[in-house]
């Protein structure tokens, strides 16, 4: 019997530097960092980037003034350490593992694939894990939320708030104090912005993210192991995260929910991919 390895091959540390910026919009900091990183090959030439996510406490949700309803209570979350996309599943990445190609919503092979319902992304992970002998799963609500802040306490991992030339979003509105910005009505191409601090990209705005969880109305009783939170009720309704291109900078923030029905593929849905943890 063939034996495979829990984690794809390593390649290796990577070295690379992200931002914080002010309430204006002020780049404050330029920070080094480093992450380690794996490539699956899917074959055809092409391969799926993941950045190994250190195991640590966070505190989860939107404390105090701020933030909606279904963000609190805020609380302490401990998350083993797993990997992660680097970037959303591309277009050709979805069409290399499904061999089901979509009529996509902003087209183009490294714009990340989008009108994907929880149901779809479900079966991507599926058709992975076959394809890999990984055990590929979207990533858990707690585990998608420390892997967004990467250490920060900020409404984003930027800091105090995000620009469009950080992040993909509508530009028209603003969160601080920072100036307005462009409205580009489509997503970008995956890493077009800074990374935060665990080597992530597109964590805020350009496609809206799902994750395992089924949707609850706010934390009163949530996991804090960081495991997948199941209701003890059937429900259709799942968890998206991130925001997207088409939403003001608000709804991009870590800690911002979305409830949406699992057989739901909006134009602004996309998935990034899990493993281990």
């Amino acid at each position: 019997m063939r034996t495979v390895a829990k984690f794809p091959p390593e390649l290796g540390i990577e070295e690379f530097e992200t931002v914080m910026v002010n309430q204006y919009g002020e780049i404050i900091q330029h920070k080094k960092c480093r992450c380690k990183t794996y490539l699956e090959d899917l074959g055809g030439g092409m391969s799926l980037e993941l950045v190994e996510v250190p195991g640590e406490a966070f505190m989860m949700g939107t404390g105090g003034f701020g933030g909606y309803e279904d963000e609190r209570p805020s609380h302490w979350v401990q998350v083993p350490a797993f990997l992660i996309g680097k970037y959303p599943v591309t277009q050709q990445q979805w069409n290399q593992v499904t061999r089901k190609e979509k009529p996509f919503r902003s087209m183009g092979p490294w714009r990340p694939a989008d009108r994907i319902s929880w149901m779809d992304a479900e079966a991507f992970c599926k058709a992975l894990s076959k394809k890999s002998g990984r055990p590929y799963r979207l990533p858990g609500e707690a585990e998608w939320e420390y892997a967004c802040r990467a250490g920060s306490g900020t409404a984003f991992h930027f800091g105090e708030t995000i620009t469009t030339d950080l992040a993909n979003y509508v530009g028209e509105f603003t969160y601080q104090n920072e100036p307005k910005g462009i409205y580009r009505h489509v997503s970008t191409e995956v890493g077009q912005f800074p990374p935060n601090a665990f080597g992530l990209y597109d964590m805020h705005g350009n496609i809206w993210e799902w994750c395992a969880d089924d949707w609850h109305d706010n934390y009163t009783g949530a996991p804090v192991d960081g495991s997948v939170w199941k209701s003890r009720y059937e429900t259709v309704y799942r968890v998206l995260r991130g925001g997207s291109w088409h939403e003001p900078p608000i709804n991009c923030r870590s800690a911002t929910r979305l409830k949406m029905d699992a057989s739901e593929a909006d134009d602004l849905f996309g998935f990034r991919v899990a493993l281990g943890g």
